[in-house]
């Protein structure tokens, strides 16, 4: 399975990016989905991810309210919509899939065997 992240670049505070993650494989709805970030000296963080249905989503408290991801089989894409960016956004942001991922731990890395590349997302005046 390849993953294909887009979308990242430079933004002021309190503005607005989307990123996509772009996949064949997405067209069969089997695989759920996550973003996550890492900023520098950071360990990789959760941000949010989105079940094999579209039905479930999921956030980490840091960005629950700003960011919205959301997944459109027929673009084979899932999106994730950031408003409000903060610089503390500021991090290279990757998607995950895998097909068997427990609600619970929705944003753990360990839950996803699929990687894209990172996007870099760097928000400031």
């Amino acid at each position: 399975v390849q993953l294909q992240a887009s979308g990242g670049g430079l933004v002021q505070p309190g503005g607005s990016l989307r990123l996509s993650c772009a996949s064949s494989a997405f067209t069969a709805g089997y695989y759920h989905v996550g973003w996550f970030r890492q900023a520098p000296g950071n360990e990789r963080e959760g941000v949010s991810s989105i079940s094999s249905s579209g039905h479930s989503t999921y956030y980490s408290d840091s960005v629950k309210g700003r960011f919205t991801i959301s997944r459109d089989s027929a673009d084979k894409t899932v999106y994730l919509q950031m408003n409000g960016l903060k610089p503390e956004d500021t991090a290279v942001y990757f998607c995950a899939a895998d097909v068997f991922v427990r609600s619970e731990f929705a944003l753990l890395e360990s839950q996803y065997v699929h990687w894209g590349q990172g996007t870099l997302v760097t928000v400031s005046s």
